[in-house]
């Protein structure tokens, strides 16, 4: 029971706490060969995989792998290079727990695309760091906006600088969320041929997740307690301990937290999520959780936020975060969002908001598909997402290369 629990808290463990305070390349080569995903997801299906770390600025060692062929390792001399970014609490295996024919980066791989799997800060194969160790909490200072401004920039330049090719872009969850926030910026819209965003959480003002009510309402202050840690590890006992008691309040179902967190997911096959939850969930700062839950109590897309004015006065020079502003996404940079009716994170309301910031964009730039059955993560695991939303992303991914 307890692996279920832990794969199931996302980021509304902090919604309603108030903000911690925290104290103010060259391309790499392969890494080593060392047990990896390449070894456990991907070579084991006969696909060719290459291991490689890159280094960010602030000194974070990050874990890449590339499926550079399909599984006839027929190689073909313009493969587009494709990058799947992952979301909160999971790494790149996301990705790889469905069968090869259902799997999204194999299918990529089969279907002629250069893949390219991030794996951020703090999961299992991206704890390196020149001068930290992840016991340190000075390791887990950082929020998405450090994925932003550090992680992103850091993986597209190594995609990039081997392929010397624009990549496509798919990310999922708060990998569309770190898209979006470095598009408007206008950054990395320079490397980038096009980007998919499936479930997209630029808001998360409308999450219909059960989880998150009740937690605001009744756990509050054993939360505020529980997260002195620097490290939110999911399968640590302090997690452990508080699902045990949130679980005894009769209103959450205990046996169904998935759904309860991520709404009726329709398509999952149990030996997928068997197998999710043995790789699955990952650790990441409880600084990176706070600043989520900003975003689903404040309704606005912003800067992590101090919570007092010469803080963050300290940090950005202003008394209040600086804002993201979607609406400054270049209007003629390639979108598809992909969101369903079902997702209890990525609400239609919260999408509508986005996609009135996006309402200026090229209307030949801007793809939207709605899928009414299916819910948060039908769209990395689901067996019909093939059919339904795989194609479609081949499709359009085809249509920007004869571009």
């Amino acid at each position: 029971m307890t692996s279920i629990f832990t794969n199931s808290l996302l980021l509304i463990f902090c919604l309603s706490l108030p903000p911690p305070v925290f104290p103010l390349q060259d391309f790499d080569a392969p890494a080593a060969a060392a047990p990896g995903i390449c070894f456990s997801a991907v070579t084991i299906h006969g696909y060719g995989c290459q291991e490689f770390q890159v280094t960010t600025d602030d000194g974070y060692i990050l874990s890449v792998q590339r499926i550079p062929a399909g599984r006839t390792g027929e190689k073909l001399a313009n493969r587009p290079p494709v990058l799947l970014q992952h979301g909160v609490l999971v790494d790149g295996m996301t990705w790889l727990v469905n069968p090869p024919e259902q799997s999204l980066a194999m299918i990529l791989a089969d279907d002629g695309f250069d893949v390219w799997i991030s794996n951020i800060r703090g999961t299992r194969f991206s704890r390196g760091h020149v001068r930290l160790d992840p016991d340190d909490p000075e390791y887990w200072n950082w929020s998405w906006d450090d994925l932003v401004i550090h992680d992103l920039p850091f993986i597209v330049d190594l995609v990039f600088g081997h392929t010397g090719k624009k990549l496509h872009y798919i990310g999922h969850s708060m990998g569309t969320l770190i898209a979006l926030a470095s598009f408007s910026k206008g950054k990395q819209v320079d490397k980038i041929r096009s980007a998919v965003l499936l479930s997209p959480i630029a808001y998360l003002s409308h999450m219909t997740t059960a989880l998150g009510v009740l937690t605001a309402r009744a756990f509050v202050g054993e939360i505020t307690t529980m997260f002195g840690l620097a490290e939110f590890n999911p399968k640590g006992e302090p997690v452990a301990d508080f699902l045990k008691a949130l679980c005894a309040d009769s209103e959450l179902d205990c046996y169904d937290l998935i759904t309860a967190l991520t709404g009726k997911n329709c398509c999952l096959n149990s030996s997928t999520v068997e197998l999710f939850l043995k790789n699955e969930p990952q650790s990441t700062a409880t600084k990176n959780l706070v600043h989520l839950a900003q975003t689903a109590r404040d309704g606005v897309l912003s800067m992590y936020d101090y919570g007092d004015p010469d803080f963050n006065m300290e940090h950005y020079g202003e008394s209040k975060p600086p804002v993201y502003d979607l609406s400054k996404i270049p209007r003629d940079l390639p979108l598809f969002l992909c969101y369903g009716g079902q997702d209890a994170l990525s609400d239609d309301k919260d999408v509508a908001t986005l996609l009135d910031d996006l309402k200026l964009h090229d209307v030949d730039k801007l793809h939207v598909q709605y899928i009414q059955s299916y819910a948060h993560a039908d769209f990395i695991m689901g067996v019909t997402a093939k059919d339904i939303v795989y194609n479609q992303i081949i499709s359009f991914f085809r249509n920007q290369n004869q571009d």
